[in-house]
């Protein structure tokens, strides 16, 4: 494959993987990421991991505001690749950029398609408590990730996997199987399957809301959506009048030892060297590690030897 030429479209972590192995196997004629973002207190201006891996590589970076500028389109079209590929790259292609490569473009989505396309599909699987998940490479078409399905590899998913884990796990599978669609795309063997619509999901981008925790939901709905959330987003809870995060909790088992009574939900029940007890909508849930604000996230035994919880408490 090393005479295809690949211009490649990615930002994070993700993406590295994928570029890695197109580094390896084909030439990459140039990489377009997102602009380089202020972070932390400084906001100090820092590059997206594709383009630091890309700069080590010598490989030329584009980092347009919008892909979609008709001078930037003609630059495209001026390094003439043969396919397109695009690993979260963070911004919608419009179908002059989709159709004038030879082999198209191929993008590697992390998610059993049709089922949660979107943005946030490894999240979303997680947070609606899915026992399986994958990788599908497609053909990219107009739609939000509706163009023809090629190669898919299925995973499953743990019950205390954090979206951080799977993301991880996802990210090396999407190169291997993005590897194997263009060996078939080069030997003529690769399939198209058309998307069935009526078994689409959509997974919409997370946003601050989405973490606030509902208490009288279900211990698991509750512990799938702090796993699902454990990254740059996080679960929370408001607690003397203060924003608490958590970023990780335990399912229990039966009988375990806490009071018994009339408790509301987010009432916390007991805490001990484990973690802090809280009362669900059906039952108990062990939460195991916490932020609070201004503070690094911590281990809740840890939190627990600097803050004396006085029972009963609430989380609201």
């Amino acid at each position: 494959m090393k005479e295809l030429r690949v211009l490649f479209m990615g930002t994070p972590d993700f993406a590295l993987p994928s570029l890695k192995m197109l580094t390896e196997e084909t030439n990459v004629v140039a990489v377009v990421t997102q602009p380089d973002k202020p972070k932390g207190r400084g906001h100090k201006l820092m590059p997206p991991p594709v383009k630091v891996f890309a700069d080590e590589k010598n490989i030329p970076v584009y980092q347009p505001k919008k892909v979609r500028e008709p001078e930037f389109v003609k630059k495209l079209k001026e390094l003439a690749p043969d396919v397109i590929i695009v690993v979260a790259f963070g911004q919608i292609l419009p179908e002059e950029i989709l159709n004038f490569p030879k082999y198209g473009c191929i993008n590697v989505h992390g998610s059993l398609l049709p089922a949660y396309r979107g943005a946030a599909p490894i999240e979303w699987s997680i947070i609606n408590g899915e026992k399986n998940t994958g990788v599908t490479t497609m053909f990219m078409a107009a739609g939000l990730d509706t163009g023809d399905m090629l190669l898919k590899e299925e995973v499953a998913i743990s019950e205390d996997e954090t979206a951080d884990e799977l993301r991880a796990v996802l990210s090396e599978i999407g190169a291997k199987v993005l590897k194997q669609t263009l060996l078939k795309m080069l030997s003529g063997e690769l399939k198209r399957e058309v998307q069935d619509d009526s078994k689409s999901s959509y997974a919409s981008r997370i946003v601050k809301e989405t973490g606030l925790i509902d208490w009288t939901k279900s211990a698991r709905d509750i512990h799938n959506l702090v796993r699902g959330l454990n990254s740059t987003s996080v679960a929370y809870t408001n607690f003397n009048g203060e924003v608490f995060k958590i970023w990780r909790t335990k399912l229990l088992a039966c009988g375990i030892d806490v009071p018994s009574g009339d408790f509301e939900v987010g009432s916390i029940l007991k805490t001990d060297n484990d973690g802090i007890y809280v009362k669900t909508g059906d039952g108990v849930l062990l939460i195991t590690e916490v932020q609070t604000p201004g503070k690094k996230k911590m281990s809740a035994k840890d939190y627990l030897r600097g803050h004396s919880i006085k029972l009963p408490s609430r989380f609201t």
